[in-house]
């Protein structure tokens, strides 16, 4: 598996080795042993699977708080996307900052985000599905959202003139500084 550091610390790319032949490929797209052996332990609990239909489908920005906040492993099994962590940790030398990452069912790369930063995706194929490993359950009472098109955060969606395709979740989602943050960076 080949790791690769992004701009903002503990975000990574992981790309799993595929085995390929004329009937396709095999990947390990997890392995707890062999990322604990590069200082990666995360005890993934939940699988979550979504589907979107239409191109330019923003889900995002979310997070989910303490005590249930979540690292994330996301991969795209079908299709592809443009992946999005945002730091989101109050203190941190880079809040408010940004990476992104293009998932694709073609290249099998996957983004590796900790808890305490923000997550979306905006979709480039239609049917694109993406499946992600959260490290805590999903807790209600603990979602919380971003608006994606926060201009203190100034995301590249890449949309152009495109309207997105949103969530009304989504699309109500208060502006980075208008909401509490609960997390902290702790040096």
């Amino acid at each position: 598996m080949e790791i690769t550091e992004t701009a903002l610390p503990g975000v990574l790319v992981l790309t799993p080795r595929r085995f390929g032949d004329a009937r396709g490929f095999f990947s390990e797209s997890w392995n707890r042993r062999t990322l604990a052996e590069v200082g990666i332990e995360i005890d993934f609990v939940q699988d979550n699977h979504s589907l979107s239909h239409g191109i330019s489908t923003v889900r995002g920005l979310h997070f989910q708080s303490p005590p249930h906040a979540q690292a994330k492993l996301v991969r795209c099994g079908r299709g592809r996307l443009l992946d999005v962590a945002v730091d989101f940790r109050r203190g941190s030398p880079t809040f408010g900052h940004w990476v992104a990452e293009e998932l694709s069912y073609d290249n099998g790369r996957q983004l590796l985000i900790p808890a305490g930063f923000l997550h979306g995706f905006v979709t480039r194929e239609a049917e694109t599905e993406v499946i992600y490993k959260c490290s805590d359950y999903y807790a209600p009472e603990c979602d919380g959202a971003i608006r994606f098109d926060d201009p203190d955060i100034g995301i590249d969606w890449g949309l152009g003139d495109t309207a997105p395709i949103l969530s009304d979740k989504d699309a109500d989602a208060p502006r980075l500084r208008d909401v509490i943050c609960p997390f902290t960076h702790d040096g």
